[in-house]
């Protein structure tokens, strides 16, 4: 990825019925979504499975990009999405205590 990297929100609708051939995809969905993080493709990954949702955060040079990205995990072809270019993300990050000697 090039030096001007964007981030995405890409908002996912689950089917209202998860079949078998659903849920058999979705180890392979989320050997994938590690990937990416490793490959810092994926910044955030969400899942709620009773609004039926998922949301993820991309970098990507462009929405193209970013689609491709999207259409390459297992259950997105399952289900609908919208990509949507932002304007910032914030993030709390967790922070480790001060290591103390005493």
């Amino acid at each position: 990825m090039a030096k001007d990297i964007n981030q995405y929100m890409v908002d996912f609708t689950m089917p209202n019925l998860l079949t078998e051939r659903f849920t058999l995809l979705i180890p392979e969905q989320r050997a994938l979504v590690n990937d990416y993080f490793g490959d810092n493709v994926l910044v955030s990954y969400a899942v709620s499975l009773e609004k039926g949702k998922i949301w993820a955060i991309f970098n990507g040079n462009n929405e193209e990009e970013v689609k491709v990205f999207v259409t390459a995990l297992p259950l997105t072809r399952y289900m609908t999405f919208t990509i949507n270019v932002l304007t910032f993300y914030n993030i709390l990050t967790a922070q480790l205590p001060n290591f103390s000697v005493n």
